[in-house]
């Protein structure tokens, strides 16, 4: 825990800090609703990690008392939350590239019969043989 307390010396500016900070993250989040309700391909998920990046990055700096601290600890917790971000991104658009994201082990083996469509007509039942005739 940080022994710095001169950030502390003013509540009102302290508490006008956190309100702000708080409208922040409150924006960033409606904005990230809204954005995940529009389509933009592959871009979507682009921004929703920009907008986790920065609110991260938001509450590391004023909640968690990083930007009162040493800059160094300031500055390697903001490149840890991008690092973080583009390595995910990354992988994501990476995966979203392959043509076949199931392993080939867990395809179904061919000779297995394979169910007709859901709305296929059935196939047609064999005609019952015909009951021999009686004599009488």
């Amino acid at each position: 825990m940080s022994t710095h307390n001169e950030h502390a010396t003013d509540a009102k500016a302290e508490a006008r800090s956190y309100t702000l900070t708080l409208t922040m993250l409150l924006i960033l989040t409606v904005i990230t609703v809204g954005a995940s309700y529009i389509d933009f391909g592959q871009g979507n998920i682009v921004i929703a990690l920009t907008i986790a990046t920065v609110k991260a990055t938001l509450v590391a700096l004023f909640f968690m008392h990083l930007a009162h601290d040493k800059p160094v600890n300031g500055l390697i917790a903001v490149g840890g939350f991008i690092f973080l971000g583009l390595f995910i991104m990354f992988d994501l658009i990476d995966i979203n590239t392959r043509r076949d994201a199931v392993p080939q082990i867990l395809h179904p083996p061919a000779t297995q019969a394979v169910a007709p469509p859901a709305g296929a007509a059935p196939a047609a039942a064999p005609a019952p043989a015909a009951a021999p005739a009686k004599k009488e």
